[in-house]
């Protein structure tokens, strides 16, 4: 079973759990606070109710008439204190009631056996308990606002700087060298944040450290390689004609392809090439060299469109792509311009899901119902001649009738070229477009 996940900021997480601590902690003094100041209170009723009916006690005895509210053998007095001045001594008692005040009971004993007893209503005490019941909800609420508003200013401080950390590492994983996370993230105060963007600095400088020593070496061995492999051909093309002959002429193209493809990949890689610009009209530029590189493929122009680019690496990028739907797919191919968009889609077995998932990559074709023979470097030169161009090439697959679009039961393969609409300058970047107001 698929296990169900809740994801949140982490602003929303820190704010719940100040709220959560707040109200809590603020519940528990309320209580402690409600609970003493009515135990203090009742205590002080007891205490005047005690003064009151000792002090009316010395009337009665005197034979004066009894004050309102004071009674002698009350039959309403509760048994406890009763029995407590039956025996000589005065008392209190607290008589609750479900739906009403307490009443506070006094009771003093009389000299000729009789009970002198004295109650009323806790009602002005109960009116104290029930504002200050009333300012302690007002403060509790106080304090969880201002705790889940300090969790959103805190929250939001880390939250920011988490997500400033995680562009800026993306954009080192787009293989953007000159970024640092540190310096992305920013800050006056040094805290854990900075401890991980250190971390993911050390490890791309370590990375790209790495990544630049296998691309030497691969530069390297493929420039050693192409001398004795161009004397290779050579010599195989002085061999007299035969089936032999042909067998070995076909293996060293084969390999000096295999070594200039590797050379292109290496230059790429190192992102030192730049674009010479110029502007076509890339309607009648993709239908001139598809009818070149492919013939039998049809071309339609739905909007053509003046494109500041670079035609050889724009006729690399296009004939990788028709020899990838050549090779891998199946007729007919069909290629497509609308604005600055092209498409090549052929109707074969469709792209291997590790492509569609993972983009191209060196020495892998994938499946082996796509990928037969072939090194796996077509496309990836095709994507790094794009990057140069400040293009995104994009791999689909195109569903089958009643199927899906992975691989297997596609009804062909549709690589889109998006090219852009300010093409990079001499040094590889972008232009500044200033918008006027």
């Amino acid at each position: 079973m698929r296990r169900f996940t809740l994801r949140t900021g982490i602003r929303w997480k820190i704010t719940l759990a100040i709220a959560a601590v707040g109200a809590l902690v603020t519940v528990a003094l309320s209580l402690v606070v409600h609970n003493a100041a009515r135990v203090s209170m009742l205590e002080s009723a007891r205490d005047a109710q005690l003064e009151r009916v000792q002090f009316i006690a010395r009337y009665a005895e005197a034979g004066r008439k009894l004050p309102f509210g004071a009674k002698l053998n009350d039959p309403e007095l509760p048994g406890e204190l009763r029995e407590k001045a039956r025996s000589g001594r005065r008392g209190t008692y607290i008589q609750e009631h479900p739906r009403a005040v307490p009443e506070v009971w006094a009771a003093a004993p009389l000299g000729n056996g009789q009970v002198l007893s004295l109650h009323g209503p806790f009602k002005e005490s109960a009116n104290l308990v029930r504002d200050l019941d009333r300012a302690l909800v007002v403060g509790s609420l106080s304090v969880v606002i201002a705790g889940a508003a300090l969790g959103v200013l805190i929250g939001g401080q880390i939250s920011r700087r988490l997500r400033k950390a995680a562009v800026a590492a993306q954009r080192v994983a787009h293989g953007d060298p000159d970024v640092r996370v540190r310096d992305a993230v920013g800050g006056v105060v040094r805290d854990e944040t900075d401890d991980l963007a250190r971390a993911v600095d050390a490890m791309a400088d370590t990375l790209q450290q790495r990544l630049e020593a296998e691309r030497r070496v691969t530069a390297d061995i493929a420039h050693e390689l192409r001398t004795p492999v161009t004397g290779l051909l050579t010599a195989a093309e002085l061999l007299p004609p035969g089936r032999p002959t042909e067998l070995v002429l076909d293996r060293a193209r084969a390999m000096r392809a295999l070594v200039e493809d590797v050379l292109e990949v290496a230059r790429l890689d190192s992102a030192s090439e730049r674009a010479e610009l110029q502007d076509v009209a890339l309607g009648e530029f993709v239908s001139r060299r598809v009818t070149v590189l492919m013939p039998e493929a049809s071309v339609r122009v739905v909007a053509d469109e003046v494109v500041s680019t670079d035609p050889r690496r724009l006729e690399r990028i296009l004939g990788n792509l028709l020899a990838n739907a050549a090779r891998y797919g199946q007729p007919p191919v069909q290629v497509d311009i609308e604005g600055r968009v092209v498409r090549v889609r052929d109707h074969g077995p469709g792209f291997p899901e590790a492509l569609l998932r993972e983009g191209p990559s060196r020495f892998r074709t994938g499946s082996t119902d796509r990928a037969g023979v072939g090194h796996g470097l077509g496309l990836t030169i095709a994507e790094g001649q794009a990057r140069v161009l400040g293009a995104r090439l994009t791999f689909r697959n195109v569903a089958a009738p009643g199927g899906t679009d992975r691989a297997g039961t596609a009804a062909g393969a549709v690589a889109v070229l998006w090219l852009p609409e300010h093409a990079p300058t001499a040094t590889g970047s972008f232009p500044v477009v200033r918008l006027s107001g």
